[in-house]
């Protein structure tokens, strides 16, 4: 037996977080009797599933997929507005992924794609605290004491934002470019938080996540994992206790 939610993750529906949702939101039947409540155990051999009227099949072949995203695309799967989105740059793929995360529309850097729900929803959830590392070019050069401020986090619109790690790496004419390492995954976060400490962001770049760097990328440019990154993602994943 198995629970709903995870099963649907595991097929690659979507992460476990959205799987629950769908399931609350009454989308969800299982032998063509509509579930509802999250934790429904199942027999993924015996018991027929859907979502949305379609049946889902047994999980898939996982892919793992770092793209370099470009400035102007977004991170959603549908998006109103009709602009780029970032699926749109990637070719012959045979199943459909998801966004671990997401980066806003005119941010860059690195993005990591999947359809596997659970490691997504591992990598997403607050208590694992995967760090991710920005380079963040700001208006002004932040003096030390306001470098502190990030460093012992400071007070956002909704609540306090852990603290950073943060170093200068360069100045020019504009102001400065910081190094920002944050285990958090807020909207717009970086940004908040540099507007907060009064140097407003006028480019933003994700240059690393976890255990996964760039390297030689370019924008727009993405590759798959090799299984050595794929299990430093799963190691990172799990409770410290069982690593």
């Amino acid at each position: 037996m198995e629970r709903l939610q995870k099963y649907l993750a595991r097929a690659g529906v979507a992460s476990r977080r959205r799987c629950e949702e769908l399931i609350k939101a009454g989308l969800v039947k299982v032998n063509n009797q509509t579930v509802t409540r999250p934790g429904t155990s199942i027999d993924p051999a015996a018991d027929r599933v859907e979502v949305a009227g379609r049946p889902v099949a047994g999980p898939e072949e996982k892919v793992y997929i770092l793209l370099n995203k470009p400035a102007g695309c977004v991170t959603t799967l549908h998006d109103p507005q009709g602009r780029p989105k970032v699926t749109d740059l990637l070719k012959n793929i045979r199943v459909r992924v998801y966004p671990v995360g997401r980066l806003d529309y005119e941010t860059e850097g690195l993005l990591l794609l999947t359809n596997d729900g659970e490691l997504t929803y591992a990598l997403t959830h607050p208590r694992h605290q995967v760090k991710k590392t920005y380079l963040a070019w700001v208006y002004g050069v932040p003096p030390a004491e306001k470098l502190t401020l990030l460093a012992k986090g400071v007070m956002l619109s909704d609540g306090p934002a852990a603290p950073a790690e943060v170093h200068i790496k360069g100045k020019n004419k504009k102001g400065a470019l910081l190094e920002i390492t944050i285990h958090e995954g807020r909207k717009r976060q970086v940004r908040r938080m540099c507007e907060r400490i009064g140097h407003p962001v006028y480019r933003l770049k994700r240059v690393r996540l976890g255990p996964l760097g760039l390297g030689n990328l370019h924008p727009g440019e993405y590759r798959f994992l090799a299984p050595g990154e794929v299990r430093k993602l799963k190691n990172l994943a799990r409770p410290a206790k069982n690593r």
